[in-house]
């Protein structure tokens, strides 16, 4: 989000209102707070956290906790997040002067995109404050305005109400009279001494009478206190097959985070699996369980985010960390202790049928974790077939016993197959040895095919065991046929032919054929790679299914009548030549929901719903971490361009390695009134400048009015040195042309003068990929050329989503060809 609207309209050493800079509280969740604020008028400012910032709405008359009742919401400049703390006086003469006091403040999520839901004008939310709590809505108006108007209204579920936002102003910290004069206090309804609305609850006083007589009838049953602390789970050991018979029942492995709950006079309290509190990391859970209506009891279950597959634990981690605004849910499989009456002896199956009717009528947020009896094949199969991590085993009849024991088994659906071990690549950090081994499978054919890397899950010992069998062998030549995609992540590799085979945990098969997230099981020095050949063993084919593209007849560029499925249908024919661009790097991405017409908006961090999206969890500017896009085959760009990315821009750097860059982009932007002509000349220029300075360069269309020069590095260099020698490449170049060049982005300067962009240059920085589009009028393309080819180029929007794929299909040579295996380096440069 950007603040420079917020930094543009206030002076900071005039009023205390927080200054943009300060790094975000890693750890902590995506937050809204909502600040009562005596200005020239009097409002309520809603603000919700989406990335790095509040987006920011004024609500005159406060929210009101009436479903019918929908309360206009003036958007206005996004806000730091530390503005959610910011209370007292913004002297007066300055804007938004007055008083400013916290009317609320807690966590928020959404089940979807949330910047996919502004973009398209309807925010569906829930709020876990002190006051506000629920459901909620925000609308954007069709009305034409100066700023953006919405509508703020409440979801219609058990926290609504016919109260208003001026009905609870008892606690709020009170205006000077004077600016309560000046502003208008506005109408306090009920005198702002009332309570925040309790849930609708969803047992009723003989239901709770009733939970206890049904406890007390289970066998083993009897009258207990729960003191409200922690207690230890039971848990399960690890088995190779589901076992078998009449007295088991098989559940879903969730992969989430396992929280016991305890329920004491009605207080909900949450804890880890080693006694750690997490009542306030999950307030909607706290919230809906207080929606049971319960007076007492002990329950086991597990967090998760989306539906509790593997894909769907990376979006649990960036929930609770703040980084998206995810829905959680807390999965319920068994209870121990239910308003008086302990029950943990009681046969697992009898608790469970008492704990499904208990949560009949539960709240969203809580879910009841179902079973399969007898037959742990099938659940099995079933779990492998919905992408969990296998299933949890469980004796029907077994008491709750704390701690490892055999009542409890898990059996992981991860596959595992062998493959020939061709190469390595060098270690990195403090390893030893290696930093990963290269594997290949039989192509069929008598060869052998490039099936991927592991670089996980070995010991020290096996570090140094295989380390000293592989020994000098190897050379910087393939030894296999290695994709076009993978030339440059593997360029610092040692290959050789298959020495030995390894066993390897796999979880499926990209697009590309390579294996996903592998891990070593073993090495197999009893097995020969001559024993893969003779068993026919063929290369691993794609096992994901084609990303289905929904409303392909959307209208993606109106001006060209391009639809998305057009859109679609364009990266799947330039894929082999863009996937190598993006391949590995962190990524970021301009996604259009409703088109180029309307409003697009800029991605860099993974979000709810990416399933073939890999992410690489990076450091940014700010000292928190966070999880980026990294597209890994054909299936994980595609699944962006289904939703609705449309522009890629990649780092200069990979994932694997983001802070050595491989990349150097100058960016020659032209100024109102330039000839193409002379943008043209700009990059000769720059060329002759880089060659002289022992550098090759390559040149790139940007799909608009410039054009870019980019220098590869091999085997790069750290971003320090390459920001140092871009500003200072681009410093050099205005000063000895000042008529022609400038080396500032101030606007005001630029007429008639080319911007020597060298901002593309640092940790984090972007530049948009070689084929892809730009979500610009008639669908333009940034393309890679020749130097032979810049005389007849007519613009740097040349190209489009039309004239490109053929343009391939007749090409004969590759312009930048050999990109990635020139040697070159920055270091002459190091010394200053």
């Amino acid at each position: 989000m950007s603040l420079t609207e917020y930094r543009r309209k206030r002076q900071f050493n005039r009023t205390r209102e927080p200054e943009p800079g300060k790094p975000l509280t890693p750890g902590d969740r995506a937050i809204f707070v909502v600040q009562l604020h005596h200005a020239s008028r009097r409002h309520y400012d809603f603000r919700l956290q989406v990335g790095d910032a509040l987006k920011s709405w004024a609500v005159p008359k406060g929210p009101s906790y009436d479903p019918k009742v929908k309360r206009m919401a003036v958007e206005v400049e996004d806000h730091p997040v530390d503005y959610a703390s910011f209370e007292g006086e913004i002297p007066k003469g300055e804007y938004g002067g007055g008083h400013v006091a916290q009317f609320d403040h807690g966590v928020w999520s959404t089940q979807y995109d949330a910047e996919a839901q502004l973009a398209k004008g309807h925010l569906r939310f829930q709020l876990f404050g002190e006051k506000l709590k629920g459901g909620w809505h925000l609308v954007r108006s069709g009305k034409a305005a100066r700023q953006p108007q919405w509508l703020l209204f409440k979801d219609d579920d058990a926290y609504a109400s016919d109260l208003e936002a001026d009905d609870l102003l008892g606690d709020v910290t009170p205006a000077p009279a004077a600016d309560v004069k000046r502003a208008g206090a506005g109408k306090t309804g009920k005198k702002g001494l009332l309570a925040p609305p309790e849930p609708r609850a969803t047992s009723t006083r003989a239901a709770k009478k009733k939970w206890a007589t049904a406890a007390a009838k289970l066998p083993g049953a009897k009258k207990a206190t729960l003191d409200g602390g922690a207690f230890e789970p039971q848990l399960a050991k690890l088995g190779d097959a589901p076992p078998i018979g009449e007295r088991w029942l098989h559940e879903v492995k969730w992969d989430g985070y396992r929280l016991v709950a305890t329920i004491v006079a009605g207080r909900v309290r949450l804890w880890s699996r080693n006694a750690l509190e997490w009542t306030g990391k999950v307030p909607e859970v706290v919230q809906a369980l207080e929606q049971l209506g319960l007076r007492s009891a002990a329950l086991d279950g597990e967090l998760i985010a989306g539906t509790g597959t593997q894909q769907d634990f990376n979006v649990l981690q960036a929930t609770l960390s703040g980084e998206q605004q995810g829905a959680l849910s807390y999965v319920l499989f068994d209870l121990l202790h239910l308003d008086g009456i302990a029950i943990d002896r009681a046969p697992l199956l009898e608790r469970k049928r008492l704990l499904e009717a208990v949560l009949a009528d539960a709240p969203p947020s809580l879910a009841y974790s179902s079973h399969i009896p007898v037959d742990g094949a099938a659940a099995f199969a079933l779990a492998g077939e919905q992408h969990f991590e296998g299933i949890i085993s469980k004796r029907a009849d077994g008491v709750y016993h704390p701690g490892r024991g055999d009542d409890w088994r898990k059996t992981k659906s991860i596959q595992s197959d062998e493959f020939a071990v061709v190469g390595t690549l060098p270690p990195k950090g403090s390893r030893k040895g290696f930093g990963a081994l290269l594997l290949a499978s039989p192509d069929g054919a008598g060869g052998w095919s490039y099936a991927g890397r592991v670089g996980s899950g070995f010991s020290d010992r096996q570090l140094d065991e295989i380390s000293a069998h592989i020994g000098n062998a190897g050379s910087a030549t393939p030894t296999v046929e290695v994709p076009a995609s993978q030339k440059g992540p593997l360029r610092a590799a040692t290959w050789f032919n298959p020495l030995f085979v390894a066993e390897v945990y796999l979880r499926g098969i990209s697009g590309q054929g390579l294996l996903r997230q592998p891990s070593l099981k073993t090495i197999r020095l009893d097995k020969d790679p001559g024993d893969l050949m003779s068993s026919d063993k063929s290369a691993p084919k794609p096992s994901a299914e084609p990303v289905k593209i929904s409303s392909p007849t959307k209208l993606i560029y109106p001006d060209a009548r391009i639809t998305k499925a057009d859109v679609a249908a364009y990266y799947e024919q330039v894929m082999d030549y863009l996937l190598p661009e993006v391949i590995n790097r962190p990524l970021s991405v301009i996604r259009c929901p409703s088109g180029t017409a309307k409003a697009c908006f800029f991605q860099k961090h993974h979000t709810a719903g990416m399933e073939r999206v890999d992410l690489v969890r990076l450091k940014e500017e700010a000292g928190t971490n966070a999880n980026y896009l990294v597209v890994r085959d054909a299936a994980g760009l595609m699944e962006l361009v289904q939703f609705n990315a449309l522009e890629f821009h990649p780092w200069g750097s990979f994932a694997d390695n983001p802070d050595v860059a491989n990349r150097v982009v100058f960016d020659l932007d032209p100024g109102p009134d330039v000839p193409f002509a002379e943008v043209k000349q700009a990059a000769r220029d720059v060329r002759k400048l880089l060659q002289q300075a022992g550098l090759v360069s390559f040149l790139r269309t940007t799909g608009g009015k410039g054009l870019h020069v980019v220098v590869p590095l091999n085997p790069g260099c750290e971003w320090e040195l390459v920001k140092h020698f871009a500003h200072g490449f681009a410093d050099a170049l205005a000063e000895s042309e000042p008529e022609r060049f400038i080396a500032v982005s101030t606007l005001k300067l630029r007429p008639g003068k080319i911007f020597i962009d060298y901002l593309r240059n640092s940790r984090g920085a972007t530049a948009i990929a070689s084929y892809s589009l730009r979500a610009r009028e008639g669908a333009p393309v940034a393309l890679p050329l020749t130097w032979a080819q810049l005389g007849s180029l007519k613009a740097g929007n040349e190209f489009d989503l039309r004239s490109v794929p053929p343009r391939l299909r007749r090409r004969r040579k590759d312009p930048w060809e050999g990109i990635n295996s020139v040697q070159q380096d920055l270091s002459r440069w190091s010394a200053g």
